[in-house]
């Protein structure tokens, strides 16, 4: 039951935190998109625009499109080539994403302290 707790306080953390003024107000799946975006990103294996649009477990591609630019007009995504090929576009986070990231996992480690 104490593991039930943690990921409720977590839950709880994470709510109030996102309510302050300044966190980004991101959408569950632009979210997701980004989460996806990060890990790939940290595994050293960035994610195509293509390979965006093919996460269909998320949602459509058309709103998946859509979440992209939000994720770009909101600065935590940006578009890279990499290399000489300049025909393929990889999705990376920013320094705001990171920062983001780090701010969430303060509270994940605020969580476990109970």
């Amino acid at each position: 039951m104490k593991n039930n707790r943690i990921y409720l306080r977590f839950l709880n953390l994470l709510e109030a935190v996102e309510a302050t003024p300044g966190f980004p107000d991101i959408d569950l799946e632009a979210k997701k998109i980004l989460e996806v975006i990060a890990v790939r990103h940290q595994k050293e294996n960035p994610l195509t625009v293509t390979e965006a649009m093919a996460l269909s477990h998320i949602a459509s591609p058309a709103t998946i499109h859509r979440k992209l630019d939000q994720l770009r007009e909101m600065e935590l995504i940006d578009s890279i080539y990499q290399g000489d090929n300049r025909r393929t576009k990889y999705m990376v986070p920013t320094t705001s994403a990171l920062q983001y990231f780090d701010r969430l996992g303060k509270i994940m480690n605020k969580a476990f302290k109970v």
